[in-house]
């Protein structure tokens, strides 16, 4: 197995050097860090053919798999700074936790007046408000008063908030009060409060800049892996497609419960479970539903999806993860999505939800 997918934390974008320890970090996969500088590390593997190396950025750790048999050090270190530069762009721009941001221009920018986007920036809303018409605003990225409300913004909390502090939140989001103009390029807020979160999708963006870096550079066999959001191409060392374990849910030691075989594609990992805090006996996730304005409270304890790019596959991962076992799954098969939806079961244990797509994808795999 080439690596194993925890959820893919969320709202981690962070200041650079705001991560951990050398080591690998609460909900990653279990992954063998290079180095812990601000500059990625590079390492030949004990595997024949596999060249890998990693880093930190946006208060994760990443990692990259190459396919390869030799590589030149400085082609090897210029890849290394193409995947670095690729994710610290989009944590320079689209940053909860840095003051200067783009992302916190725009949630300052109190005004009727249209907010001129960068390239990165539009992506990224553009598939955000995709996501959020499909999900019936499931996914929302302007649920950042709410994520805030609930102590799980930049200034953590592991409390309830008072009601008022809920409504307050609940009155200031709403997707379709950013009105994206992508021919001019700018967005517009229909009220002066609203404020973007776009810890659902940037990361995935990041991972596919990361890809697009890599193919640049000549690559043709590749895994990214990026907090719990894979991007491949091609094949692993043993010619075969990149074989990316699903984790499963509060398993210690941590271990595989499905295994996917990847080439060309991107998965996706949201769960419950990595990212909470309890009061009075209650679990309190980190998933907001924009709609309820708390945090899921259904069975489902992780959705893993497959899509073409990551970006796509980080936001449906999230909107299935909020709209829950029956309604997300019903939107996973009308959508033909590779998707594997694990619930938890009311007398305990776990229960195996796969779309078709994703069991046709899977079948003949082992974990």
């Amino acid at each position: 197995m080439d690596t194993i997918l925890s959820p893919a934390r969320r709202r981690v974008l962070r200041a650079a050097g705001a991560a951990g320890a050398c080591g690998t970090l609460g909900g990653l996969g279990a992954l063998t860090l290079a180095g812990c500088s601000e500059r990625p590390a590079g390492a030949a593997s004990a595997t024949p053919g596999l060249l890998q190396f990693s880093g930190q950025t946006m208060g994760t750790s990443y990692v990259v798999k190459l396919a390869a048999a030799a590589l030149s050090a400085t082609r090897l270190e210029a890849l290394q700074a193409g995947v670095h530069d690729a994710l610290e762009g989009i944590n320079r721009g689209l940053s909860l936790h840095r003051a200067d941001s783009e992302l916190m221009r725009f949630n300052r920018h109190a005004s009727a007046m249209p907010f001129a986007l960068s390239k990165d920036f539009l992506a990224v809303l553009a598939a955000a408000q995709q996501v959020s018409e499909l999900s019936a605003g499931a996914f929302d990225v302007s649920v950042a008063p709410l994520t805030q409300a609930w102590g799980f913004g930049p200034e953590h909390r592991s409390v309830v908030p008072a009601a008022a502090q809920i409504e307050a939140g609940r009155a200031a989001v709403g997707w379709r009060g950013l009105q994206l103009d992508a021919a001019r390029g700018t967005v517009t807020k229909t009220h002066a409060g609203l404020q973007a979160d776009l810890g659902g999708i940037a990361k995935g963006h990041g991972v596919d800049l990361a890809a697009l870096a890599l193919e640049a550079g000549g690559v043709e066999h590749y895994m990214v892996e990026v907090g719990g959001e894979v991007r491949t191409r091609g094949h692993n060392p043993q010619g075969r497609a990149w074989q990316i374990g699903i984790e499963e849910p509060d398993a210690m030691p941590q271990r595989a419960r499905s295994v996917v075989p990847l080439s060309g594609r991107s998965l996706a990992t949201s769960g419950d479970y990595r990212f909470y805090f309890e009061q009075d006996g209650r679990r309190y996730s980190h998933e907001i539903d924009p709609r309820t304005a708390e945090p899921i409270s259904h069975g489902l304890a992780s959705v893993s999806v497959v899509a073409d790019s990551c970006m796509l596959a980080d936001a449906l991962a999230t909107a299935l993860i909020v709209m829950g076992p029956e309604r997300g799954f019903a939107l996973a098969q009308q959508l033909a999505l590779p998707a594997l939806f694990i619930v938890r079961e009311p007398q305990g244990g776990l229960r195996d939800q796969a779309t078709p797509a994703y069991a046709a994808l899977t079948r003949g795999a082992a974990a």
